[in-house]
């Protein structure tokens, strides 16, 4: 394989598996290569990305690598997660934050199974906005990252605890998503005032 077509379907790779990453025998396993040929193209990439200023860096965690933004830009990023436009909660991430909600701790490949789409920005989305944050690890190739609601949660929805959570005890299908999300979206409408209904529309 080209070395450069190598680096830049492992760049992809990285980008896809968000910050579980991925570790060297994983992308070599993947991309059928050497490990040693995959470690050379990571360390060139990281070069490269250093030397050229990009706003994203590769960095290794645990023996996995992943792609991250730069801590010096975090004032940046703020001020795009607290935007008046940011405000709002997508339809997409209603509905992942639905699927924390009532199966909590989940992966992110277990809500995707469910949404039957990538999940990767609308977690990042409700991770940014504090409803949701890391539980733990699964125990599972890869050890990928469990979510759970947050206290913030709580007081988005006005909820005294998780037992507060609309019951869906009519459901004959557990994975109804449809069902789950429009309690959560019920919820979420009674128990905002009125003049900030235009500000929590998906």
């Amino acid at each position: 394989m080209d070395y450069l077509k190598l680096k830049s379907i492992i760049e992809g790779l990285l980008f896809l598996a968000g910050e579980e990453g991925l570790s060297t025998k994983q992308i070599a396993d993947i991309v059928e290569q050497q490990q040693e040929l995959v470690e050379k193209c990571l360390e060139d990439m990281k070069q490269d990305m250093e030397q050229g200023g990009r706003g994203l860096q590769l960095v290794r965690i645990a023996g996995h690598y992943q792609l991250a933004t730069l801590s010096e830009h975090a004032p940046y990023f703020e001020k795009l997660a607290y935007s008046p436009a940011r405000a709002s909660l997508s339809q997409a991430a209603l509905e992942t934050l639905a699927i924390v909600a009532y199966r909590q701790p989940i992966t992110r490949v277990e809500i995707e199974e469910i949404r039957g789409v990538k999940s990767e920005r609308a977690i990042h989305t409700l991770v940014n906005k504090e409803l949701i944050e890391e539980k733990g690890r699964a125990e599972a190739i890869g050890r990928p990252i469990l979510y759970g609601t947050t206290k913030s949660f709580l007081d988005y929805f006005g909820l005294g605890s998780l037992e507060d959570l609309p019951q869906p005890e009519q459901f004959e299908d557990s994975d109804n998503l449809e069902e789950e999300t429009q309690l959560l979206f019920e919820r979420l409408e009674s128990s905002q005032p009125a003049e900030n209904d235009s500000d929590l529309e998906s």
